[in-house]
């Protein structure tokens, strides 16, 4: 199993996208990249802590590679977009990739660079290494699954129906 972390506007959307996937096993959203040690959903939606709302894929790479995950990323946000997504707003809201293994940073490099070439605007997603994870509370976890029709700003159909579970 590998893990990727992607931040891509609400977690909610992103978590709700990837657990439709084959070969995705697990997802937990989460406070990244920040300063602050295991902050509150509160504090982080203050824009104070550094942290983005991020989530955790964790996907068996026999059944889907890196290269196809952030095929599915690109998909759901505007990499052109800095700081939000859809209505969302703030720096909490920022797009980005973050990865623990040396060798996934040209994968996502490579992502980057097929991206750009369909923007005139330049891509702003966030490449860096993970620095830091907290999950969230429990009560943003499976959060589409617990509120089916809970808000979302990514159009959750747009995995196709043979790639999903």
């Amino acid at each position: 199993m590998k893990k990727i972390w992607l931040a891509g506007g609400c977690f909610w959307g992103v978590e709700g996208y990837f657990q439709q996937l084959q070969g995705v096993v697990d997802t937990t959203v989460g406070y990244g990249q920040g300063q602050t040690v295991n902050p509150s959903y509160q504090q982080v939606c203050s824009g104070q802590t550094g942290h983005t709302e991020v989530c955790e894929v964790v996907y068996d790479q026999t059944k889907i590679t890196l290269s196809k995950i952030l095929e599915h990323f690109f998909r759901i946000i505007d990499p052109t977009s800095l700081n939000r997504q859809g209505p969302d707003r703030g720096t909490q809201y920022r797009s980005g990739i973050y990865y623990t293994e040396e060798q996934d940073e040209a994968v996502i490099k490579d992502a980057l660079q097929r991206v750009q070439e369909s923007y005139k605007q330049p891509v702003v997603v966030e490449v860096e290494p993970l620095q830091t994870f907290y999950a969230a509370e429990e009560y943003h976890q499976d959060y589409l699954k617990k509120n089916p029709h809970g808000y979302c700003h990514v159009d959750l159909a747009l995995a196709a129906p043979n790639e999903r579970k």
